[in-house]
């Protein structure tokens, strides 16, 4: 499993956000379509009804997030306290206008550097834009993901990844 932007690539499965696991909410990217895991949300939006996929709420990289989690996680630890984790809003809109708005858990307990939040929306953008595009572009990310061994790579390496494909 790695995360690459804002994606959770785990054994050839793509999700956006971290893979939720149990009743967790997540989003994860098929051949298909967008699915909607988790309690209160479920759906599958075919690729051919998805007219735009963005993502809103995202945590960006900062030395304030930065010392923010390592308190936040010493008062869970230290107190027991057991507070969400931190959420994005994925949103799937139809071609009639219509938009779907989902939960995934955020995969990056820091936030993501602005340049791998910039390359994943475009990717985002580039998976609505057709079926070619969508079925390259995701078999790329899946091929990578089943291929990968170890964590995440470093960040010189993810937005290498990012780049290669969003072409």
């Amino acid at each position: 499993m790695a995360m690459v932007g804002l994606f959770w690539i785990a054994e050839g499965d793509v999700y956006v956000g971290a893979k939720p696991s149990g009743l967790a909410p997540g989003v994860r990217l098929t051949p298909e379509g967008v699915v909607a895991l988790g309690h209160n949300q479920s759906g599958l939006w075919l690729w051919e009804d998805v007219h735009a996929l963005t993502v809103a709420d995202i945590p960006v990289k900062s030395l304030k997030r930065q010392v923010g989690a390592v308190v936040d996680l010493a008062l869970t630890v230290g107190l027991g306290g057991a507070d969400e984790a931190p959420a994005m809003t994925v949103c799937v809109e139809s071609p009639d206008g219509e938009e779907h708005e989902l939960t995934a858990y955020v995969a990056a307990a820091t936030g993501y550097s602005q340049t791998e939040v910039d390359l994943s929306r475009t990717l985002l953008s580039r998976l609505a834009e057709g079926a070619a595009t969508m079925s390259t572009t995701l078999a790329s990310m899946s091929e990578w993901g089943r291929a990968w061994e170890g964590g995440s790579p470093r960040g010189a390496e993810r937005v290498g990844l990012l780049r290669g494909w969003v072409g």
